[in-house]
């Protein structure tokens, strides 16, 4: 590209200077490709072509176990469509990722405005006393590895010996004796969802608290000056500066959910009462290596990173309808 034609002073017009192009330097050349090339080509070997390697497998009849494949089309998707147990993972999935993400999000915004701006109605905008110790307390859940936390609630919904049962029939509700509460097909989702809600809230209600410590006072205090109350504050001046956190986290949130392989295997390794908390990673794996279908196993890895993909679609363009983005394209 030329630059445009400049005038002088007298009036006359000069000819467009072009722009000179910086040359090629070693410095240059080595730092993009330590800095560009390196990295990408990390990426292209360790992320793209295993995904164009499974895509593969997914159009064949591999076993996993020999050499031999054929190319079979999308027989393995065509079989999915019509395998009960996996439209049944599908949807629980579904529902992971619906109901997860929502209301993780929610109590950790509720708690991080609480922490940050939720406390005396007059004088400088604070948080509730003793915020750091409820930081703290919250954030605890998420340093426990996933398959200890998955563990341990099971031995606390443990129908015979779980403190749960044990705590409820403790206080006169002798009707969660012996309560199975994994074990029946009305409560083991909804206590699956539960323990992944309780192991997260407290990460995302610390991102949160970062992100609302950006935003600067004197919006509370003219939001307090206008007589704005604490949940129309949160609605019309914490929640719109910070979507962009908020959609973040419910991407990622959204991605945990669609797999939460560790969480169901180990609190119902066989899919729970009538595969109602069986996911689509658990069918993968026992397709895999228990019945030694490889090929089909890879159609259901395809097909659960298409979801994943259009999980993220539909997030940004939600937050797009919905008004986000709209203060970066005022700047």
């Amino acid at each position: 590209m030329t630059a445009p034609a400049l005038v002088a002073p007298d009036g006359q017009t000069q000819p467009p200077r072009k722009r000179a192009r910086r040359k090629l330097t070693f410095e240059r050349a080595s730092f993009m490709l330590v800095f560009l090339g390196l990295p990408l080509a990390i990426f292209v070997v360790f992320v793209i072509w295993p995904f164009v390697q499974a895509f593969y497998y997914s159009l064949t009849n591999w076993s996993g176990f020999t050499a031999k494949m054929d190319f079979i089309g999308v027989a393995n998707y065509q079989r999915l469509l019509g395998d009960e147990t996996f439209m049944t993972a599908l949807r629980n999935n579904v529902a992971l990722a619906i109901v997860v993400p929502l209301v993780t999000i929610v109590l950790a915004l509720a708690l991080a405005t609480m922490v940050t701006v939720g406390g005396s109605k007059h004088g400088a905008v604070s948080g509730l006393r003793g915020s750091s110790f409820y930081r703290v307390v919250s954030f605890f859940p998420y340093t426990v590895p996933a398959i200890i936390t998955g563990l341990l609630w099971a031995q606390m919904y443990d129908p015979s010996r779980g403190l749960l049962n044990g705590l409820l029939t403790g206080v006169g509700l002798s009707g969660f004796d012996s309560f199975p509460w994994l074990g029946d097909t009305r409560t083991a989702m909804p206590a699956v969802m539960f323990v992944i809600v309780w192991s997260f809230v407290g990460f995302y209600m610390v991102l949160f608290v970062a992100a609302i410590k950006g935003i600067p006072s004197e919006l509370y205090d003219a939001a307090r000056i206008d007589g704005a109350g604490r949940l129309r504050t949160a609605f019309s001046v914490t929640l719109p500066l910070i979507r962009e956190n908020v959609q973040t986290a419910y991407i990622y949130l959204g991605i945990l959910a669609l797999d939460a392989f560790v969480y169901m295997q180990a609190m119902n390794p066989g899919g729970g009462p009538e595969n109602s908390t069986l996911v689509m990673s658990q069918d993968l794996f026992t397709t895999a290596f228990s019945k030694g279908q490889f090929g089909v196993a890879s159609a259901m890895g395809v097909t659960l990173a298409a979801m994943t993909l259009v999980f993220a679609a539909l997030v940004f363009i939600v937050n797009r309808l919905t008004g986000g983005g709209q203060r970066g394209e005022s700047r």
